[in-house]
């Protein structure tokens, strides 16, 4: 019987010990057979179910799904501390003097006028601390393991701040025309059909960029909303004793456009 006393109500230390117990060589199997490449996925998925739980506004599921991120924290860290590399204290401290760091505004004399100046000292003491001497080295930065809308607008954002942009909206939007012109080149053996859809998209979330939009929510907005669409398809050629594979394509776009009616 391992010693450890259940109790009503668990603390941090508590899960810290919990986890430390499940990793000791008389403990969980499973959980001793981890690495960090092994559940990184599971980080992953963890974070994209707390984004879940936000747009839900659901607060109990969302303190759920924070305790499940907290865990592969406190699980990454522990795998570390056997090692003796750092532990969970040297992540409270990091994080807390890079905080102190990027607010002088709270914690030194540094006066501003707005968030929007408090960003770009934050953007400024970043490029600082981590020693990025070029725009470049700061695109580079941007982390290749972030969904790729999301990291195409982080990448644009920073070269806008260099003064690499369009004027306005409209450039950004003759880019699209521009870029699906070359897709259906591409088709046509005339290019890389690969290459010209990565630029088709990334011009396009430049226009989001633009219209202040989430390129990834938008996305994720389309998607749902095409889901609902297919369903009432589906369930009108049910109705009508028909399946869709069987159905022609005009018989397809005649029952889209009548799903595109139903709200």
């Amino acid at each position: 019987m391992v010693d450890f006393k259940q109790k009503e109500q668990y603390t941090f230390e508590d899960l810290l010990r919990i986890i430390e117990i499940l990793r000791a060589p008389d403990g969980c199997m499973w959980d001793r057979e981890q690495d960090h490449h092994s559940i990184r996925r599971n980080f992953i998925e963890e974070t994209y179910e707390v984004c879940e739980a936000i747009d839900e506004e659901d607060a109990e599921h969302l303190k759920e799904e924070l305790g499940d991120v907290l865990l592969q924290v406190v699980f990454h860290t522990e795998m570390e501390r056997e090692k003796g590399v750092f532990d969970i204290g040297d992540v409270a401290d990091g994080v807390c003097k890079k905080l102190i760091y990027r607010h002088p505004h709270i914690f030194a004399d540094t006066v501003v006028a707005s968030s929007a100046e408090i960003l770009n000292n934050w953007d400024d003491l970043k490029r600082k601390e981590k020693k990025q001497e070029t725009v470049t080295d700061a695109l580079s930065s941007v982390a290749r393991s972030l969904p790729a809308l999301i990291r195409a607008e982080k990448v644009q954002k920073k070269a806008s701040k260099a003064g690499f942009d369009w004027k306005d909206v409209s450039g950004a939007a003759d880019k699209v025309t521009e870029e699906l012109r070359e897709v259906n080149d591409a088709f046509a053996g005339s290019g890389d059909v690969e290459e010209e859809i990565g630029d088709l998209l990334f011009a396009a979330v430049n226009v989001a960029r633009f219209a202040k939009v989430d390129p990834e929510r938008a996305l994720e907005k389309a998607t749902d909303k095409f889901v609902a669409r297919f369903a009432r398809v589906e369930q009108t050629a049910f109705d009508q004793d028909k399946v869709l594979s069987d159905l022609s394509e005009d018989e397809l776009d005649t029952l889209w456009n009548k799903s595109k009616e139903k709200v």
